[in-house]
Order: C-alpha cells, then structure tokens, then sequence
C-alpha cells in the first residue's frame, strides 16, 4: 500500500512540473497591434511536425498503423484517419473555444473563417508529444507550437512567439484516451494566449 501512495505521489509531483514546464517566448514583434482589433483570421500548420520519438510525423503514422493492423485488420487504418481528423474535429475547435472564452470578454475573438480581419495568426504545431495513460502509469501529452501574425493586406510579420512543453492532461487523471489528452494541449495553449492578449487589450 504504502509502495502505490509513493507512486501516486511520484506521479503527481512529475504532472505538476509539467504544468509548470510551460514557456512561452516572443521571439519578434510584439502584440500590441492587436490594440482595437475585434476579429482574428486563424489558421493551423502541421507541416514538418515531430511525434514522440519520430522527427517524421509519417513515420509515427505508419508504425502505429502497422501496429494496430496487425492485431486487428482495418484497425491501423481508421486509427490514421482518426489521427487527422481529429485536428480539425477537436484540436482547433479546443484553440478557439478557450481563446474566444477569455478574449471574448475584451472585444477580440478568432475563427477560421471570418472575411473582415486585418490579420492572421498561424498556429504551427512543431511537436507533439501524445503521452499515455495506463492507470498506474502515465505520460502528460504536450506540444510545441510556433504562434505567428501577420497583416493579410501585405503579408507583414507583426509578431512571433514560441510555446513550448504545452501540456494536456484531464481533471483527476481520466484522460486515457490520446485524442483527449492532445485536445487538452491546444484548450491550454487558447487559455495561455489568452492570457497574453488580454494584457494588452
């Protein structure tokens, strides 16, 4: 008994230094030009990302379809689509919920799919970190992102931030499922923005 509360403690103690791992850098720019906006065109990069152990997001892709096919036919194959798909189904819907949420307040929001905005910000995933959990063990997911604006009129860089050890993981530890878990990334990585924007609105 007293081996599994050690355990617990150990793996509380390493999801509470990842939370605290995050680091968010403006490498150029500033957000001041957000001053007065009211909308935000967003959109998502995933080109060259690295998985886990992969620097190739294809290569990560393709073992766990082997993986999965191999003990059930068809398997590997809906797990890949699902792997997509789920970008746009919950990752980006996750962004922009907890992004609005909090900005919302002060004027500004973001959405895909807005026609009048001055200027776009990119979101470009550089890794991804899918973490596990197994009940008596577990791995935060977390992600790298490269957060870039830019003025849609003539392509002007604004600003450039990095974010880094971005984590995911769900009240209490039920976050067993890999979907979850990354959407977990990209609600606290809206929130985190959020925060930033809003000092200067």
């Amino acid at each position: 008994m007293k081996k599994i509360l050690v355990l617990v403690l150990v793996f509380a103690m390493v999801s509470i230094a990842m939370l605290d791992a995050q680091k968010i850098k403006m490498k150029s720019g500033s957000l001041d030009f957000l001053k007065g906006q009211t909308n935000l065109l967003v959109k998502y990069d995933y080109s060259n990302m690295a998985v886990g152990k992969f620097t190739d997001e294809a290569e990560y892709i393709a073992q766990k379809k082997a993986e999965y096919n191999k003990k059930e036919a068809g398997k590997g194959d809906k797990w890949a689509e699902a792997w997509i798909a789920d970008r746009s189904a919950k990752y980006e819907p996750k962004f922009e919920e907890l992004f609005n949420e909090y900005c919302s307040k002060k004027g500004l929001t973001c959405s895909q799919t807005t026609a009048d905005a001055e200027y776009q910000m990119v979101v470009h995933t550089l890794f991804t970190e899918p973490g596990f959990n197994v009940g008596v063990m577990r791995q935060n997911a977390y992600i790298d992102v490269e957060i870039s604006f830019t003025k849609i009129a003539d392509s002007e860089e604004a600003a450039v931030m990095s974010v880094d050890n971005c984590p995911g993981t769900g009240a209490m530890g039920y976050d067993f499922d890999t979907s979850f878990r990354i959407g977990e990334c990209y609600a606290k990585l809206g929130k985190s923005l959020a925060g930033l924007v809003l000092k200067v609105l």
